[in-house]
């Protein structure tokens, strides 16, 4: 009886190859991550827009000035935890200090935060700000994750062959003779 783990693999291995890693348990770990940068991100959007920056009368102005905030606050809360769980197995292979990565993870997720703020901005034009910023995290996570994978924590081309080679894909049933 196939255990679920190899059924889960069975199924990714029939998506897009360019979709398979995103599946993963890496990006489980990175969607684990990225929920609780979420918790992060509203509670200090929450606790800027309503208290730390209420002395900005304008609305729009103050809600800036949260979004800076709360992102700022979420990006090093889960660039810390990213490298310690979703890509702890990449650790020995990057040779650069903590402030380095940091800056390439801030580079790497700069899109998906521009998208975030943006769509944070124009969807609490029609709801609540806090709903706009939770639906605006969720559609960027995927970009983040994909720049992140690629950019900061990625595997040396080296390891990657080797790692092709001492594992190769399991043939497929209709394979064999």
């Amino acid at each position: 009886m196939p255990t679920l783990r190899s059924f889960a693999e069975a199924v990714i291995r029939r998506l897009p190859e360019r979709l398979q890693p995103m599946v993963r348990w890496r990006f489980i770990k990175f969607g684990a991550v990225g929920a609780s940068g979420t918790v992060v991100n509203v509670a200090v959007l929450y606790l800027a827009q309503e208290f730390l920056f209420n002395w900005i009368a304008d609305f729009h102005d103050r809600l800036n000035y949260s979004i800076a905030l709360a992102i700022t606050v979420a990006t090093i809360s889960n660039f810390y935890w990213n490298r310690r769980l979703t890509w702890r197995d990449r650790k020995h292979e990057v040779h650069h200090s903590a402030l380095f990565l940091f800056s390439k993870y801030v580079m790497a997720a700069g899109l998906a935060i521009v998208l975030q703020s943006l769509l944070t901005k124009w969807l609490a034009l029609h709801m609540h700000y806090l709903l706009a910023n939770v639906l605006a995290i969720v559609l960027s996570s995927v970009c983040n994750f994909v720049a992140n994978d690629r950019m900061t924590f990625r595997r040396r081309r080296a390891k990657i062959e080797a790692d092709a080679a001492a594992h190769p894909p399991p043939n497929d049933v209709h394979d064999k003779p």
